[in-house]
């Protein structure tokens, strides 16, 4: 790991020039204006500041923001400017250098970059939930001052996620699960596939090692099998093409690991039944924009020609680009094995766009065009996040992330605009994608000229109409079938502003009825008004006494001045318990004779080690806790969470709950290792199958007398001669799970077997 540390100076300094070099040599290959001079002074004014600093891994600190620079420059395709702050990305934040320093030596362009960047050090993310969401809205900021900060930022976590090998297994386990969390989905949205594949497949190598180096190797040894089927498929397709005249690249674009690995987890099918390994990709080459749509559909033709299409599954992005300016033409067609492979039809200027994203587009545009268009509307829906954030940083991460990562539908106004929003959009949030004010006061829609409900869910290519009433007003109700982030944070707003008249109405009789009846205003008091009106925080107390919908009466008295009593009470011991253990100090060893009792604390836990999962042999209780959201299993790839007691709660990698820890609560994540020899967890599998007689009997037979595991429930279920059948066992490891799985899969009958988890 420090080999680095040994290598001779002048070595070293070589290595470090030869690095910045291949940053030079690769923008001198670009089409951007070369100016070259400030990049080798920002090159030797971050080499100066940043000397003798090294890195985790022992090599020389400069050459991570010489690698950003590369990335930022040679796979997002930026010019100078962003070469030159990528540079000096993190001068301020580590050395005595100042931003009025940076803009005194190279300008105020770079300098506000670099502000930008130092605005957002560190991750996205720091100790506390709070300030976890508040860093990610810096970020998000910064978005509409100057995208290029985020996209250096992007380059950044690449660089990082590529030298995560020299971290400690819980920061690996906070940077990848927030990497997967939020910066892949933020790429994805910015049109960076590439880099957002990448982000992917390491966050998952970190993640699931042992699952990345199998499906890996399983790649690796389908490679002869799988170029002959794409050679047989594609061959009859180009010479269609060099008939046609054009001139093109056509390639298999093989499946990332990733996507392997989720389609396996979530369809629940071994390797080999993973068909769509590949897609086929066409790039042609045209100079005149204003021609590539009709070349796509020549191809297009070119290609059901020979083909049996897929209905389904054609679709088109270059009528209607993607929102983060992605446009192609993608069909499906029956490939010469029998099974379904996708082609992706491209002009060498749209494949640019879907690899580099929205800086690929400053090389096709001067000033703003439709794309950058796009993008701003994004960063529009973005910022209602922000103007409106939810008190939760966990609630606003979620929102969050459904707008990141939603899959788009279009759909279009009476007057033929054109509106892209994620699938499983309603009409609601047509509402209010239009204008806030339509959406608080909308009562109804017409989709495709017939009337339907504000809950109604719209498909791609529907006509929308929203009827509204000034007598509307917003409903907690709708809360239930909005999907877009603008429409849930506006919504949130007017219902808030709503209902505020009120709740102050009800702060003014609780502080009243408290001082006519002698009772302070304090945790424990609201607290107990909380739990006995069954109402979840302190402001929906005040609406419903505001709204007279609840009545504080004497009956109350008697138990509040209890809770109150408790409390000084419980306070009064806490202040006694430190007076004595303070005497207990000073009087040192007069009181050996007489040791004090004290409480059994629980062991702090040290998330920089590695914590080992067991059970106590002589009281059979476990060291932790199980959550109930994933209950993983010995063998499984988990990460304990410290929960608020100090304790550790366990949850699955997999797991949606892990993955929101992970990205909000970094410092509490801790790498663990299973060591529960002899210990039996619940594991629950799922089958599916036609229905024959005597099944039922073949299955139970082969789980408890073949293999003697425990069935501990059993539903089944049959109908129209197929069957459906859950049942739960008591297993040592996720190993047995596994071998049961198989062995059930090849009972007679049986079409799927899956362990659910």
């Amino acid at each position: 790991m420090d080999s680095t540390r040994n290598i001779d100076p002048q070595a070293e300094n070589k290595m470090i020039d030869d690095a910045f070099q291949e940053v030079i040599d690769g923008y001198l290959r670009s089409n951007h204006r070369k100016k070259v001079e400030i990049i080798y002074r920002a090159y030797q004014f971050a080499k100066e500041a940043h000397k003798g600093v090294r890195r985790r891994s022992g090599e020389p600190y400069i050459l991570h923001p010489i690698a950003v620079a590369k990335i930022a420059s040679q796979e997002i395709g930026l010019g100078s400017t962003s070469i030159c702050a990528s540079l000096l990305h993190d001068v301020v934040e580590d050395t005595d250098y100042t931003v009025e320093d940076i803009e005194r030596h190279f300008g105020p362009k770079i300098a506000q970059l670099v502000e930008g960047l130092t605005k957002i050090s560190g991750g996205i993310f720091g100790d506390r939930a709070s300030a976890q969401a508040e860093n990610f809205r810096k970020l998000l900021l910064t978005m509409s001052e100057d995208i290029r900060v985020v996209l250096i930022k992007m380059a950044d976590r690449l660089h990082n996620m590529r030298t995560l090998g020299s971290m400690a297994p819980n920061k690996q386990y906070k940077i990848a699960g927030e990497t997967l969390y939020i910066y892949a989905p933020l790429a994805h949205r910015l049109g960076l596939f590439e880099i957002k594949t990448e982000l992917e497949d390491l966050s998952f190598k970190y993640e699931h090692p042992a699952a990345y180096r199998r499906i890996s190797e399983q790649i690796q040894q389908s490679e002869a099998r799988r170029s002959a089927v794409y050679s047989d498929f594609s061959l009859p397709i180009k010479q269609k093409l060099d008939e046609l005249g054009l001139k093109y690249e056509a390639k298999a674009r093989l499946k990332s690991v990733y996507s392997i690995w989720k389609k396996m987890e979530t369809k629940h099918v071994p390797f080999e039944e993973v068909y769509d390994l590949y897609a086929m990709r066409i790039v042609f080459e045209c100079d005149d924009p204003a021609k590539e749509k009709t070349l796509c559909w020549n191809i297009y033709s070119a290609i059901t020609d020979l083909y049996r299409l897929h209905p389904d599954r054609t679709r088109d992005w270059i009528s209607a680009p993607k929102a983060n300016g992605y446009q192609a033409l993608h069909l499906t067609v029956m490939g010469p094995d029998g099974n379904w492979i996708e082609v992706q039809i491209r002009s060498r200027r749209m494949d640019e766009i879907a690899e580099k994203g929205f800086a690929a587009h400053w090389r096709y545009k001067i000033g703003e065009g439709d794309e950058e268009s796009e993008l701003n509307a994004w960063l529009r829906t973005i910022k209602d996040i922000l103007d409106n954030p939810e008190p939760s940083a966990i609630d606003f991460l979620d929102t969050l992330k459904l707008n990141l990562f939603a899959s788009e539908i279009v759909v279009f106004t009476p007057k033929g605009e054109l509106l892209t929003l994620p699938s499983g959009v309603t009409v609601l949030d047509v509402a209010f994608a239009l204008h806030t004010e339509l959406g608080l006061h909308c009562i109804a829609g017409k989709v495709n000229h017939k009337l339907v409900p504000l809950s109604h869910r719209l498909s791609s290519g529907d006509q929308v109409e929203v009827l509204d009433s000034k007598s509307q007003v917003p409903q907690p109700e709708w809360e239930n079938f909005v999907v877009t982030a603008k429409a849930k944070t506006r919504l949130k707003a007017g219902l808030r502003k709503m209902r505020q008249p009120l709740i102050n109405k009800g702060k003014e009789i609780l502080a009243a009825w408290l001082a006519e009846k002698g009772l302070p205003d304090t945790n424990a008091v609201i607290t107990k008004l909380q739990g006995t009106f069954h109402v979840g925080n302190r402001d929906d107390l005040c609406y419903q006494l505001g709204a007279e919908e609840i009545v504080l009466g004497d009956f109350l008295v008697g138990t509040l001045r209890k809770a109150v009593a408790a409390e000084n009470e419980h306070r009064s011991s806490g202040l006694l318990s430190r007076v004595l253990s303070l005497g207990r100090f000073v009087t040192g060893r007069q009181n050996q004779s007489q040791p004090a009792k004290t409480a059994v604390q629980k062991p702090k836990i040290n998330p920089k080690e590695v914590y080992v999962l067991r059970t106590d042999p002589e009281t059979g209780k476990p060291n932790y806790r199980i959550d109930n959201c994933c209950n993983p299993l010995p063998g499984d790839d988990v990460m304990g969470y410290i929960d608020d007691d100090g304790g550790l709660t366990v949850h699955a990698l997999t797991c949606p709950r892990a993955q929101v820890l992970k990205a909000g609560y970094g410092p509490r994540i801790v790498a663990t290792r299973w060591d529960t020899v002899g210990v039996r967890f619940p594991a629950r599998v799922h089958i599916e199958g036609v229905d024959r007689f005597g099944i039922l009997q073949e299955l139970i037979l082969l789980i408890s007398s073949y293999m003697g595991i425990d069935i501990r429930k059993l539903n089944i279920e049959s109908r129209d001669e197929v069957f459906e059948c859950e049942f739960w066992v008591r297993v040592a490891d996720a190993s047995i799970v596994d071998n049961l799985v198989d062995k059930i899969s090849s009972v007679k009958g049986v079409t799927n077997a899956a362990r659910i988890k």
